[in-house]
C-alpha cells in the first residue's frame, strides 16, 4: 500500500508567509524560511511553496526567499507562482525546488505543460487547479482565484493529466480556510476523471479531516496551511492518529 502524504504549504507574498479564508484577506503569519525548517524537522512528508501574488502582478516568482527555503529542508518541494514559460521552470528548478506547479500560466498557455513534461519530465509537471463551484459545475479560477475561466475543471484537469502532468494540487475556493473538511465531493469527481495523484487542498480544520480524506480513493495526500501555521495540529501527532486510523503514513 503506497503510504498518504501529509503537505504544508507556505502561501508567499511580500516576504511573509500568509493566510485567508475563501482566497480572502490574507495577512502575515510567519517568516517562510523559519517555517520551512519547523516542518522539515516535524516531519512533514513534502513541502509547497507559492509565490500567491506572482501572476495577478505579471511578474517572476520571488527566487531569492525560494533559495533560503530551499537549503533549510531534505524533502521534496513544490514551487509555484508566475509560473509561465520553460525558463521559469528551469530557475525554479535551479533554485532548489524539486517540482513545479503551474496553474495561470497553463491557462494562458496550455502548451507549457507538454512541453515541460517533455523537457523535465511527469514527474516534475505539477497542475495546480483553483476550483470553485459556480451554478452547479465545478469551474477553473486564475490568478488566485479571482478571475473565473469558464472552464470545467473536471475538463481541465483530464485534459492536463493527458498533456503531460504527473500530479494535481486541487484547491477547494469553497473551502479553503473554513475548516470544516475537505470537499470531498469535488475530489471524488476528480479522482474518477485522473489517474494521477491528488493532491487536496482547502478546509482541513481536524485529525478527523484528514482520516475521513483518506477514506476516498484516488486522494493521495492532504495539503493544509493555518491548522498547521497554528500549531492547532502537530504533524507527528495527525500521522500516529492517522497510522491508528489505519492509514499508511511514512512515521
Amino acid at each position: 500500500m503506497i503510504s498518504k502524504r501529509i503537505i504544508p504549504c507556505l502561501d508567499i507574498k511580500d516576504g511573509q508567509v500568509v493566510k485567508g479564508q475563501n482566497f480572502q484577506g490574507v495577512r502575515a503569519v510567519a517568516d517562510p524560511v523559519e517555517l520551512a525548517r519547523f516542518y522539515n524537522e516535524q516531519g512533514a512528508d513534502e513541502l509547497v511553496f507559492y509565490d500567491i501574488t506572482a501572476s495577478v502582478e505579471g511578474r517572476g516568482l520571488f527566487v531569492d526567499i525560494l533559495k533560503r527555503v530551499a537549503a533549510e529542508i531534505f524533502i521534496p518541494l513544490t514551487v509555484g507562482g508566475g509560473i509561465r514559460t520553460l525558463d521559469d521552470f528551469d530557475r525554479v528548478l535551479k533554485a532548489g525546488a524539486d517540482k513545479v506547479s503551474v496553474n495561470s500560466g497553463a491557462i494562458a498557455d496550455p502548451s507549457i505543460i507538454p512541453r515541460a513534461a517533455a523537457r523535465y519530465g511527469s514527474q516534475c509537471v505539477v497542475l495546480s487547479l483553483d476550483v470553485k463551484r459556480v451554478g452547479g459545475a465545478y469551474h477553473v479560477f486564475a490568478k488566485g482565484g479571482r478571475e473565473d475561466t469558464g472552464k470545467d475543471a473536471l475538463d481541465w484537469a483530464a485534459a492536463g493529466v493527458a498533456n503531460g502532468a504527473g500530479e494535481l494540487v486541487v484547491n477547494s475556493i469553497d473551502t479553503d480556510g473554513v475548516k470544516q473538511g475537505f470537499d470531498l465531493a469535488m475530489l471524488d469527481a476528480m479522482a474518477a476523471r485522473v489517474n494521477v495523484p491528488i493532491i487536496a487542498s482547502g478546509g482541513a480544520g481536524t485529525m478527523a479531516d484528514f482520516a475521513e480524506l483518506f477514506r476516498h480513493p484516488g486522494v493521495d495526500a492532504g495539503l493544509a496551511a493555518s491548522i498547521f501555521h497554528h500549531k492547532q495540529v502537530l504533524i507527528p501527532e495527525l500521522k500516529r492518529y492517522l497510522k491508528a486510523q489505519g492509514v499508511e503514513m511514512r512515521i
